[in-house]
């Protein structure tokens, strides 16, 4: 168990920062293990819970720049609070005209801090894509969104980077899963919080049964241990998967309630299931 969760600058729906303790009682690694987390997002738990050694990976580009321009110091807490000082001023003016504003200027250019700025201010901090890889989340309706506490905040959290970086020997890579779980071997760690199957998914592309089967086939070839983030039922149905794909893998449960409906009705406790090819309590391996 840890002390304290450390939450990421970026923010997503399904964010796991509740769920951190919970995860890292099933965790089994070693000083010296290779941490490999293939669907990164917002990186919450691999940011808590790795090893010196680390590697992170996602398709969404965005993400991946972000965190690397951090690590290279090209993205500073002071440059952060400058934008976002200077930025939400306009936003408090300007509302709506300046939120699609900067939403048109990132689609063009890509810059991270407009990333961190539509993550911040766009409607229920959703990251979503269309088909040409466009960021289409409406505006919030908040034009005092950042308020000087809310900046701090963001900036503590960027300022939380800079100081464990240098202390630590993490890559992060724009790949697919299966390059980034082929680099693996059997005495590493591969974390796992792919897009939930059977839900809706738009976060930066799609995800199905096909995807879900090439996954569970590439984590059991790489023959490192691995644990797998997943949903398992909720008041309106069972996650059908759990049983037809990962039948063969131990389960751990525990209740969490997501934040990500669009009225507060479709807001309801989700039951998670953390799939290992390892029994957590002995650690000893199930499935080779």
């Amino acid at each position: 168990m840890i002390d304290k969760v450390y939450v990421p600058p970026v923010k997503i729906q399904g964010i796991k920062t509740k769920l951190v303790p919970f995860i890292s009682k099933g965790i089994d690694i070693e000083e010296d293990t290779i941490w490999y987390e293939p669907f990164m997002g917002s990186g919450v738990v691999g940011l808590n819970l790795a090893p010196k050694h680390a590697v992170f990976a996602d398709t969404n580009p965005h993400v991946i720049r972000l965190y690397n321009q951090i690590k290279d110091g090209k993205i500073s807490s002071y440059i952060v609070r400058e934008y976002f000082e200077r930025e939400g001023k306009f936003l408090e003016e300007k509302d709506e005209k300046h939120y699609y504003y900067i939403r048109d200027r990132f689609n063009e250019k890509h810059d991270p801090l407009d990333f961190l700025f539509l993550n911040r201010s766009c409607f229920n901090g959703m990251i979503r894509f269309n088909r040409d890889y466009k960021f289409n989340v409406p505006y919030c309706h908040k034009p005092e969104r950042f308020a000087k506490a809310y900046i701090t905040k963001i900036v503590n959290q960027v300022k939380h980077l800079e100081e464990i970086f240098p202390e630590k020997e993490w890559e992060f890579k724009c790949q697919s899963f299966e390059e980034t779980i082929r680099e693996a071997g059997i005495n590493d760690f591969i974390y796992c919080d792919p897009p939930y199957i059977g839900r809706h998914v738009d976060y930066y592309d799609s995800w199905n049964e096909e995807c879900e089967t090439r996954l569970r086939d590439a984590l059991i070839a790489s023959g490192a241990k691995f644990m797998l983030s997943t949903w398992e039922e909720n008041k309106y149905r069972k996650n059908e998967y759990i049983k037809s794909i990962w039948g063969m893998c131990y389960k751990m449960n525990q209740e969490h309630f997501y934040f990500v409906g669009a009225s507060e009705k479709n807001r309801n406790s989700m039951m998670e299931a953390l799939l290992t090819n390892y029994d957590p309590t002995t650690k000893n391996r199930k499935i080779k």
